[in-house]
């Protein structure tokens, strides 16, 4: 699979769980540039951070740079790609043996379910659950210790976010317009550690939306509502050698993943 049928699948993918994004995309004209997605999953077999990453070599992709989010029981790596004109991706991966015994318990009964050759294609990144559904007492208890976590047990494998690239687009605005256009279209912002995050002298600053929301259908038969992807924008500068900065911010990644979060500031 070259980067272009994955990329247009997986926007597909995106776009459906997340219909504000078309929208939101629309608000900055056609030639909107994609700097970044990003993916969930646990650090578990099949599915671990070290077997998915392995997809994203054979598209050309190499690591740039660890993070790590104690609070969060996250770590990730940052991947850039052999074109430029491909979006940078962020991997994440939760550390099950972290939480309490019952969390580790609902995950590890849906984990023993997924196929041992999931991840054996590229198309992984847009499959969805390869679980059951979990009930909606399950996903509150998961809720309650990892937000992450929850969100993880309901929708499976799917870019969480896109990125519109702020420091490509023509005609130039500041990431501050771009939040008001945002915002002035209706669309609420995840406003943890401040709706902007990082700083120019950090090399990147980041806002997004906070996820869209769909009803979902748990496994006993309750419906809810639930949050679902987001839309990110991100504004890079150049470093004293004229190089633009390709990494992340570890301290606004944490914030930007509570833009899922069923409430502002859960872990």
């Amino acid at each position: 699979m070259d980067t272009r049928r994955f990329f247009n699948s997986l926007w597909d993918d995106y776009a459906a769980l997340a219909p504000q994004s078309a929208r939101i995309r629309a608000l900055f004209g056609e030639a909107v540039i994609n700097d970044h997605v990003a993916f969930r999953t646990f650090d578990a077999a099949p599915v671990a951070l070290a077997a998915l990453e392995q997809r994203l070599l054979e598209l050309g992709y190499r690591r740039q740079a660890p993070y790590t989010f104690a609070d969060k029981h996250l770590c990730a790596w940052g991947y850039i790609p052999a074109d430029d004109n491909d979006p940078l991706v962020f991997l994440s991966e939760l550390h099950v043996a972290a939480l309490s015994p019952a969390a580790r318990a609902i995950i590890e009964r849906l984990l023993v379910q997924v196929p041992p050759d999931h991840a054996d294609d590229a198309s992984v990144f847009w499959s969805g659950r390869p679980w059951p559904a979990p009930s909606w007492n399950d996903y509150q208890a998961l809720a309650l210790e990892s937000e992450y976590a929850a969100w993880l047990a309901v929708h499976g494998f799917h870019a969480n976010h896109y990125t519109i690239a702020v420091h490509r687009l023509a005609p130039p605005q500041t990431l501050q317009q771009v939040v008001a256009t945002v915002e002035a279209a209706g669309y609420p912002m995840n406003t943890a550690g401040g709706v902007i995050k990082g700083t120019p002298a950090q090399l990147l600053e980041q806002a997004a939306t906070l996820a869209d929301q769909q009803d979902y259908a748990f496994a006993d038969g309750d419906i809810h509502p639930i949050p679902t992807c987001y839309y990110e924008f991100a504004r890079r500068y150049r470093d004293a050698s004229g190089a633009l900065y390709q990494g992340f911010v570890a301290a606004s990644a944490s914030r930007i993943f509570e833009s899922t979060n069923r409430q502002p500031g859960a872990t």
